[in-house]
C-alpha cells in the first residue's frame, strides 16, 4: 500500500483515494496548520495502524473549503469533524459523536469509531453534484481552457480569411456609379449656366 498512515486530502491524494476500496474516516479540520490539528494528525495515526480496514485522511476548511463544503462543514461548523465516507457519494456520521471537543480526543475517536462498528450511524449523501463528476471537473476543467481556445482562434482565422476572399466586384460597382454621378452633376451644373 502506497498510501501513508493518515492522508492529508488535496487533488492528487484525492485521485488515489478514488481506487481505494477501503473506507475512509475523513477528519474535517479547521486549519491544518494549526498546532491543535497537528496534535489530532498524530492522534489519527495511532488509530491508522490499529485499524488498517479503513483509511484514515483529513482535510483543512482553510486549505480546501469547497470540498469541505461537501461534507456540511463549513467555518460555521463546529469542528474537527469525523465522518466514513465511501469514496463516492454517500457517508455516514456516527450518532453523538458528530464533532471532537478539545478535550480527550484520543477517547472520542475511539467512541467514534466503535459507534461506527456497531451500526449506530446517520447515512448522508453528499452535497452538490455527484462526487465523481468533482473529480472529473478537476481534469475537464483545463479541457474545457483549451477546447474554447481553441475555438476562439479557429473563428478568428476564419473571419480574416473571408475578409481576404470577398469580391472586388462590389467596390467596382460602387465606384463607377459614383464616377458616373459625378459626370452627371458637372454636365447638369454647364446646363444651369448656359441658362
Amino acid at each position: 500500500n502506497l498510501l501513508p498512515l493518515v492522508v492529508p486530502l488535496n487533488h492528487e491524494t484525492l485521485k488515489l483515494l478514488k481506487d481505494e476500496e477501503r473506507k475512509i474516516v475523513l477528519t474535517i479540520l479547521n486549519d491544518e496548520d494549526e498546532d491543535q490539528s497537528q496534535n489530532l494528525i498524530k492522534l489519527l495515526k495511532a488509530a491508522a495502524s490499529a485499524n488498517p480496514d479503513l483509511v484514515f485522511s483529513y482535510v483543512g476548511v482553510e486549505q480546501w473549503e469547497d470540498f469541505a463544503d461537501k461534507f456540511e462543514a463549513n467555518q460555521k461548523t463546529k469542528l474537527p469533524k469525523m465522518i466514513v465516507w465511501n469514496g463516492n457519494e454517500e457517508y455516514f456520521s456516527v450518532i453523538g459523536v458528530e464533532s471532537l471537543d478539545a478535550e480527550d480526543q484520543g477517547t472520542q475517536i475511539s467512541r467514534f469509531l466503535e459507534g461506527y462498528r456497531e451500526g449506530r450511524t446517520e447515512r448522508k449523501t453528499v452535497k452538490g453534484p455527484s462526487f465523481m463528476d468533482f473529480i472529473h471537473s478537476l481534469v475537464g476543467i483545463r479541457t474545457v481552457y483549451i477546447l474554447v481556445f481553441i475555438v476562439a482562434m479557429m473563428m478568428l482565422i476564419q473571419s480574416i480569411g473571408k475578409e481576404d476572399d470577398m469580391p472586388r466586384v462590389g467596390s467596382q460597382d460602387a465606384v463607377d456609379h459614383a464616377g458616373s454621378s459625378e459626370a452627371e452633376s458637372s454636365r447638369y451644373g454647364l446646363e444651369k449656366k448656359e441658362d
